[in-house]
């Protein structure tokens, strides 16, 4: 069998990015640091009035990942109106 491929986080942040572009415009940044206090934050920031996105996890996948599903609730919300 071939083994299933792990995604990078640099994979995984221009998936977000690419998913944010369609649906909001124009982004400014999608990217993740860590932080002491709060472990990693993943954040997603738009160039129009629209806020930022932010999520935090334990690694910086979890983070992603976590973001991933926040941005397509959004647009699930958005279609549905």
């Amino acid at each position: 069998m071939a083994e299933k491929k792990e995604k990078t986080s640099a994979e995984r942040i221009k998936e977000i990015y690419k998913l944010c572009g369609e649906h909001f415009g124009d982004v400014r940044f999608v990217g993740i640091k860590y932080h002491k206090k709060i472990g990693w934050i993943a954040k997603a920031q738009f160039d129009d009035g629209f806020e930022n996105l932010t999520t935090d996890g334990a690694t910086d996948i979890e983070a992603l990942r976590k973001l991933k599903n926040r941005v397509k609730k959004i647009i699930k919300r958005y279609n549905a109106v």
